[in-house]
């Protein structure tokens, strides 16, 4: 007797309760909206997003304002109740609580008009009110009235992290400007004077040394963007130990040992030349002998392992723990501000390693993942 196979015949399976379809649904749309909303209360962002607010909702129109005008009105009719809606939105945002109108507010004579009443509810984002949702409906409900509350609190939410990103990246601008002015002015000048000193003996390596010096100042001092790749960033530091080898010739020494792979990893500007510069200040400048720099670039996994090592007098460790701790000791440059820098970007996993100790060098670990949310260049 001959076996056959019998397989069940598979039927498409409803994925959860109606509940929980109705929560993903929720989700999504909410998800949605998210994006636009995170880059404040501007016209382009209500417009984004208002649509998608209004399906949270289901209500057939919905407004959202600001202090000083309607920002966006989405409905299924004409925007004939948009200045009732604007005048209810001041009302709320006046008194900082939700506000309620009936059909004697919102007289209609428009023909199929559903709108017979409105909830507005203030956004109000660190205790400040800067604007108001106006939900227009056919008939009102405390669930409704419930839920219009929610959707104001979950916009002024996404409002707060978009004005806390906006605040984050002007700290982030200020530190790095006050990075630029930690740029030793003696590296200038002695670089400058290098290159001249090769005017008269060598012009073809006086007008490399300038290409070259141009080069990193333009990309030390440019205004855009708060990251940068890897291959950028050790374009930029050959140039700078060009100019010193210029300077100290046999003296200074440069190995790189940089992995192709993590070349196009990104990370916070200005976040590896400082270490460099450190290396070369505090390690080598007082040297007699000169001594060597290494900089390795290792693809460890979902992470890149960036380590900047020089043979010199080394520090005590007690003294970089009060740098990395924000104290004013010494002229280290920008040790605080990159560890700082790193941790804020990456997470507190992500900070500066320092390996130092007198008369045995300094080494300096930095570790940053390959991927992360929203850091690219």
């Amino acid at each position: 007797m001959a076996w056959e196979s019998v397989r069940p015949r598979w039927r498409p399976r409803q994925l959860g309760s109606d509940a929980d379809q109705a929560t993903f649904r929720t989700l999504h749309t909410a998800s949605l909206a998210s994006p636009a909303l995170r880059s404040g209360l501007t016209e382009e962002s209500v417009e984004r997003s208002l649509k998608h607010l209004r399906s949270l909702l289901g209500t057939p129109a919905l407004a959202v304002a600001d202090t000083e005008r309607l920002l966006g009105y989405d409905g299924l009719l004409s925007e004939h109740h948009a200045d009732q809606a604007l005048d209810l939105a001041r009302q709320a945002m006046a008194s900082g609580s939700t506000e309620v109108a009936g059909r004697d507010r919102l007289a209609c004579t428009t023909e199929g008009c559903l709108v017979r009443h409105a909830i507005a509810s203030p956004l109000v984002v660190d205790d400040r009110v800067t604007g108001a949702l106006v939900a227009l409906t056919d008939e009102p409900s405390a669930t409704l009235l419930r839920a219009t509350d929610e959707v104001a609190d979950w916009v002024a939410g996404q409002l707060a992290l978009a004005a806390y990103e906006q605040q984050r990246h002007r700290l982030v601008q200020a530190e790095v400007r006050a990075l630029r002015a930690q740029i030793s002015p003696h590296f200038i000048y002695n670089s400058l004077g290098a290159i001249a000193s090769f005017v008269r003996t060598d012009p073809d390596r006086a007008r490399e040394l300038l290409l070259e010096f141009a080069d990193f100042t333009r990309y030390s001092f440019r205004e855009h963007g708060d990251f940068t790749t890897l291959a950028e960033e050790l374009r930029s530091i050959e140039r700078y130990l060009l100019l010193e080898q210029a300077r100290f010739g046999d003296r200074l020494r440069v190995r790189l040992q940089v992995a192709p792979e993590v070349l196009g990893v990104s990370i916070p500007f200005l976040c590896l030349q400082p270490l460099v510069e450190n290396a070369v200040r505090h390690g080598l400048e007082a040297s007699a002998r000169g001594g060597l720099i290494t900089i390795e670039a290792r693809d460890l996994d979902r992470e890149c392992v960036i380590a900047i090592e020089d043979d010199g007098a080394g520090q005590e460790p007690e003294r970089i723990r009060r740098v990395l701790a924000g104290e004013h000791v010494g002229d280290s440059v920008g040790l605080a501000n990159v560890d700082e820098r790193l941790r804020s970007t990456f997470g507190d996993a992500y900070g500066l390693v320092v390996e130092t100790a007198p008369g045995a060098g300094t080494r300096v670990v930095v570790r940053v993942p390959k991927f992360a949310p929203g850091v690219t260049t």
